[in-house]
């Protein structure tokens, strides 16, 4: 098996685990796929450096010397132009990273933490109180084929959008990483995290209903940009929303799509033998057509797919669990078990490891299930529903099947394989297994022990390019509904195009190449857009308690 770095690369073979554990290969077996979440390693397979060289050298080639494309003012000499992108490079990527690992490790937490303590409170655990409504209207009349909408989305094709952003290469690679650094004990530190996140949710759905708008082509525009300049008036409230807008549109729109793409181009390039730039046209036409359909045809599209990928994964992880069933019970007290005593697993003191094991739950977990962070209220706002608790009630639906189903199932399978008495990290990941195993390639060995090295890679790289895919979809409506509110108010479909095409040039560039500044830089607009969004969501707490409460009833009309 191959493993990436940051350019480095090892060669190993897991049979210096045990026998028992697959090889994961390629269709070249030599590289193991990639699956790192949000963020996405370097691959240095020789094909994919070829590629990703070859795609360079026609970007090279608009201003580089004689060869260039361009007139004479972009003629930039290639020595110059190298050291200049590495300088960049080197001065800003320690400054990103740092602020990264500030954010998402102390603010971000807390914050998150704060909100879902908040509103678990104030709505009388709205969680637990409506959890059965909402539950009931997402299955009660469940269908793949929702009736078409002059505007907006049926409450399901919200929520499937909805899940479609929060579902992505992070639920695989999301809880692979929380359990070896935190061990299998972060997964109850993650299911605590997500509990009082669907409280979170619940208010972002809800002031998403309450406060958005119809344009005069009937087209619904709601999100958090809408209810921060409800909560604030003025230039603050102005500037807060542009913050936000700003932030999710590099974060999710153009850079946070081109991570995705990445993730399913690597994939398909290592399980199949596909190239990379194939994938990235065959994309490219699939989401343009996606795209170019509006709301509606992406609606279309959720409502079918969400199920499809869910079930497959759910068939797929049960089965691996069925045939490990007799480690099953291990493996839900190992759970338990070391959420309270993670030494016992990671190793160092109480203190420190209880830290570690709450901490990598906590930011695993919230940056799963997006809770707080200001991107599903998009969806959530197109739903044709009037009352905005209708469509609270179903938002946290979305949560509990990222984190309690889809996250959980994953963590299932990699420790009733791996952790359990006969698997290579029964002992806890250390020593020579930290140089085969690492959360890029975890999901792959787990099902691959119950399934085979070939059928286990396979399975993965497909659920991946489903979540990927999926996610894919969801963020380029969010990033939209943004660009239209920052410049697109006179001629939204002009901005629109202008929007889409720039981001399928992204989701075609992710395919083919790879840069760490860039994954950086789209995690740290990711972190800031929460910011504005949680200072909302404490400003408007009223409103929220008063839908929660059942103090508002009056059904909400879409304001013009």
């Amino acid at each position: 098996m191959s493993l990436s770095g940051r350019g480095l690369r090892v060669d190993v073979t897991l049979e210096k685990l045990d026998d028992r554990v697959p090889k994961v290969q390629d269709g070249s077996g030599d590289a193991s796929a990639n699956l790192s979440g949000k963020r996405t390693e370097t691959m240095n397979c020789p094909a994919a450096v070829q590629e990703r060289t070859a795609a360079r050298e026609f970007f090279l080639a608009l201003c580089d010397g004689p060869r260039s494309l361009l007139p004479g003012p972009f003629f930039v000499p290639k020595e110059r132009e190298n050291t200049m992108l590495e300088s960049l490079e080197a001065t800003l990527y320690p400054i990103v990273v740092n602020i990264n690992n500030y954010l998402s490790s102390y603010i971000l937490v807390f914050l998150l933490i704060a909100v879902g303590l908040w509103y678990s409170i104030r709505t009388r655990f709205v969680q637990v109180r409506c959890f059965g409504e909402g539950m009931r209207k997402v299955f009660g009349n469940l269908t793949l084929r929702g009736k078409k909408h002059a505007s907006g989305m049926s409450s399901f094709q919200a929520l499937a959008t909805a899940i479609a952003a929060q579902v992505g290469t992070g639920n695989i690679v999301g809880s692979a990483g929380a359990i070896l650094t935190g061990g299998p004990g972060a997964i109850f530190w993650m299911w605590i995290i997500a509990f009082f996140g669907m409280a979170t949710i619940y208010a972002e759905a809800t002031l998403a209903i309450k406060t958005r708008k119809v344009d005069q082509e009937g087209n619904i525009h709601g999100g958090p940009v809408y209810y921060i300049t409800t909560a604030f008036q003025g230039a603050f409230g102005k500037f807060l929303a542009g913050f936000f807008a700003v932030a999710i549109t590099l974060a999710l729109g153009f850079m946070g799509c081109m991570v995705q793409s990445n993730s399913i181009g690597s994939t398909f390039q290592t399980a199949f033998g596909v190239p990379s730039w194939v994938v990235g046209i065959v994309l490219v036409v699939i989401c343009a057509i996606i795209f170019l359909g509006g709301v509606q045809r992406l609606a279309s599209v959720t409502e079918k797919i969400v199920p499809v990928m869910a079930a497959i994964f759910l068939l797929g992880g049960l089965v691996v669990l069925i045939a490990r069933i007799q480690y099953l019970p291990a493996t839900i007290a190992m759970i338990f078990q070391y959420a309270f005593q993670p030494q016992a697993i990671i190793g160092g003191g109480f203190g420190a490891a209880l830290k570690t094991a709450i901490s990598q739950g906590a930011k695993r977990g919230l940056f799963s299930n997006e809770a707080g962070m200001g991107s599903t209220p998009h969806a959530h706002a197109q739903a044709n529903v009037t009352d905005p608790h209708d469509q609270g009630v179903v938002a946290m639906v979305g949560v509990f099947i990222d984190t309690f189903v889809v996250l959980t199932l994953n963590a299932l399978v990699i420790i009733s394989t791996l952790y359990t008495a006969d698997g290579p990290l029964a002992g806890g990941y250390v020593g020579g297994v930290t140089e085969v195993l690492d959360k890029t390639n975890l999901a792959q060995t787990a099902f691959g022990t119950v399934m085979g090295a070939g059928l286990g890679a396979k399975f993965v790289a497909i659920c991946l390019f489903f979540f990927a895919f999926s996610t894919v979809l969801g963020w380029n409506l969010f990033g939209k509904i943004n660009v239209i509110y920052l410049f697109g108010k006179k001629s939204p479909k002009l901005c629109t195009t202008i929007y889409t095409v720039v981001a399928l040039i992204f989701i075609f560039l992710g395919t083919t190449m790879s840069n760490d500044l860039v994954w950086e830089l789209t995690d740290m607009f990711n972190n800031l857009m929460v910011i504005p969004n949680a200072i909302a969501l404490f400003a408007l707490t009223s409103v929220v308690v008063r839908v929660a409460r059942r103090e508002d009833p009056d059904s909400t009309p879409l304001r013009r």
